[in-house]
């Protein structure tokens, strides 16, 4: 088994190397070969792995590949731990990094870096999964900072856009803040556990449990509490959870393959999984659960609010994508790790379907994300539509799609949480599922089914386009200026040409991609409530909202019609019923709610006040202090005391010294007498 697990890994690996080496050598076929070859490898030794642990009863494997150093009795190692969690996140990692792969065939073959973004996202591919098959901290790590290093590269891959660099920038540096806290809290274990080994660390729960440690003169808190909430703040930079949040939309300045690969598969779920490995831990810190449940349901609906202004087809879906992950991480706070799993993964196929029919849009309107100048395409794109509209019904939850099944477990989970805040979060999920019909139904009647050309606007509209200019994203080619009349009542006018469906090579993954974002949900009973994660997952009895859950559960069919008497359903209809009004039946209506509610569309359109918070205080506030020390503690200090002051010191005393030499015979003579009469002295 070793060479399987290593075959895995290093396959992605390698396709990275030979296409970012020798791209020019082989050729933009080479590189797109021999990097699917690599995934493709990944993905089948994926299934392989997947089925005997899950149907062939094979035992988990826990072993170290090899050490590579010692030091004070810590053992620095690389080794993989794979069990049915490892085993579903290889599945769902490979499989959409595969689709993604054979996409990115069709949307950058005019690129210029075809065979670098294949080397990227490989390379992509391999961080993500030495991150889920780690059985250790450090190669946890080690994935962690890998996956974060290549989103920097893809998120920044049209580097010659200022828009891209700043993007790439953001993304970097607010999750170096996450990390920060990442690296502290495992430091803080590894200080009182002695190791780096996750099965070792569990095994010292109960003494965790009882450590304390000093925070300031007087005052101590419990050990466990603070690593787990240091680990959380790392899964709240990857995830992007609130107020670590601020980079996820801007990564859309990346092309649309990457935006897929990193919302759906890599990047930002690599917090959830995290926190659902390290479940002994935090089962054992109550206090970080709540923080974790209120956290998540902040994201939930808050980002999902912000949605419901953007234009941008892209924004749109990451904004979902935000949202989605607070679904994910209320789960994890109510101990309903398996469910925030599952979501994972559904999320993982229907999210990355909606990314990448946005990207066929994109291709089909020659690169125009705005979806006012959008409308009609579901005559013209009859493909792209349909999986479009299954992946919309599959995040909205509607019955029966994959997204119902794991969404609605988290809803009924945190309803039956007893931990502080659960009622506090589940009012805010809850509304979560009405926002998220609303604006991805949005999203849906703007881009199919408006007619083209007549989208109109009122002036609200523009004051949003000032608003939202400064952060706007095209992908890959800057957008038309908008096209105007000059009257008051202004006609968002189409783009001349006629789009047309896109080529095999970008529908096939798409209707892939579809299948699973409808089929997912039917495992809901093995996953969530059957014995898929007995000896993985760690749970507080008295915190086991599944099992109660369970104890109901009789079936697909009970769930489906237990679903449709339960508000979520009728929540996400009323959503999707309010779209189709606004935006269809009375299309003038937006502008003037928006006119009459220009305050609460301005705190929208500016994200509540956190980017210029960042840049205002955070970014400001750095620089100015920085500007500070310069001026006290290096212009004045070290410049002005230490270094000139030195030399200036020396200078003065110089040109005191310089007055013994007169150059009179005499007076050196009488200075010789004068030593050697000193210097007898003190002989004697």
């Amino acid at each position: 088994m070793d060479g399987v697990y290593l075959s895995i890994v290093l396959a992605p690996l390698v396709g990275a190397l030979v296409a970012g080496l020798w791209g020019r050598q082989i050729g933009r076929r080479g590189a797109q070969s021999v990097t699917i070859l690599g995934v493709g490898i990944a993905f089948g030794l994926s299934v392989w792995v997947f089925w005997a642990h899950v149907f062939g009863g094979a035992p988990v494997y826990n072993e170290t590949v090899y050490t590579w150093l010692v030091s004070d009795g810590i053992r620095f190692e690389i080794g993989f731990l794979v069990d049915n969690l490892t085993a579903l996140m290889m599945l769902v990692v490979t499989f959409v990094s595969l689709m993604v792969h054979i996409y990115t065939i069709g949307y950058m073959r005019d690129d210029p870096g075809y065979q670098r973004f294949f080397s990227y996202i490989s390379l992509f591919t391999f961080a993500m999964l030495m991150l889920v098959m780690a059985n250790n901290f450090l190669q946890l790590f080690f994935g962690w900072e890998a996956v974060g290093l290549v989103s920097y590269l893809l998120i920044g891959f049209w580097h010659q856009r200022p828009s891209a660099v700043h993007a790439n920038l953001k993304a970097f540096i607010v999750n170096r803040v996450g990390d920060f806290g990442f690296i502290l809290g495992i430091a803080a274990l590894v200080l009182y556990t002695g190791t780096l080994d996750y099965a070792a660390t569990f095994a010292q729960v109960e003494g965790l449990r009882e450590a304390q440690v000093p925070l300031w003169a007087g005052y101590e808190t419990s050990l466990l509490t603070l690593a787990c909430i240091l680990l959380f703040i790392g899964a709240m930079g990857k995830s992007a959870q609130v107020p670590l949040h601020v980079w996820l939309p801007d990564s859309m300045e990346g092309p649309t393959p990457i935006s897929a690969l990193i919302h759906a598969a890599t990047m930002v779920t690599a917090g959830i999984f995290m926190v659902a490995r390290l479940s002994p831990l935090f089962e054992a810190s109550p206090t970080t659960l709540s923080v974790i449940l209120i956290i998540g349901a902040l994201s939930a609906f808050f980002m999902g609010l912000l949605g419901l202004v953007q234009h941008d087809i892209k924004r749109v879906v990451a904004f979902s994508t935000l949202s989605q992950l607070g679904y994910m991480t209320v789960a994890l706070g109510a101990s309903a790790y398996a469910a925030g799993l599952f979501h994972l993964m559904t999320h993982a196929f229907f999210k990355a379907l909606l990314f990448l029919a946005a990207g066929s849009v994109i291709i089909a309107m020659h690169h125009e994300q705005d979806m006012r100048r959008m409308g009609g395409l579901w005559r013209v794109m009859p493909i792209t539509y349909v999986t479009a509209l299954i992946g919309a019904l599959a995040l909205i939850g509607f019955p029966g799609m994959s997204g119902f099944f794991s969404k609605d477990a988290i809803i009924e989970a945190v309803a039956l949480s007893t931990l502080p805040g659960a009622g506090f979060a589940y009012v805010l999920i809850l509304a979560g599922v009405f926002v998220t019909a609303l604006y991805t139904f949005r999203m849906i009647f703007m881009v199919f089914h408006q007619p083209p050309g007549t989208r109109s606007t009122s002036s609200a509209d523009d004051h949003h386009a000032q608003l939202a200019s400064h952060d706007h994203t095209h992908d890959h080619h800057h957008a038309q200026p908008e096209l105007r009349t000059p009257d008051a009542e202004r006609v968002l006018r189409a783009p001349s040409h006629t789009p047309h469906e896109s080529p095999p090579v970008v529908t096939i993954p798409l209707i892939l991609l579809a299948i699973p974002s409808v089929l997912a949900g039917l495992v809901v009973g093995p996953l969530l409530f059957g014995d898929f994660f007995d000896g993985v997952l760690t749970v507080d009895p008295a915190r086991d909202v599944l099992a109660q859950l369970g104890e109901s559960y009789s079936g697909i069919g009970g769930f489906i019609l237990h679903g449709l008497m339960m508000p979520p359903v009728w929540l996400a209809l009323s959503g999707v019923a309010l779209a189709w009004l606004l935006y269809l039946h009375r299309p003038h209506w937006p502008g003037v709610i928006a006119a009459r509610l220009r305050w609460v569309q301005a705190v929208l359109l500016r994200q509540y006040g956190f980017d210029a918070f960042n840049a205002k205080v955070l970014a400001g506030g750095s620089v100015a202090l920085g500007r500070l020390l310069w001026r006290v503690g290096d212009r004045t200090v070290i410049d002005g005391w230490l270094v000139n002051g030195s030399a200036r010191s020396i200078g003065a005393l110089a040109q005191r010294i310089r007055r013994l030499q007169s150059g009179y015979l005499y007076h050196y003579a009488f200075a010789m007498i004068l030593g050697l009469l000193i210097f007898g002295l003190m002989l004697w």
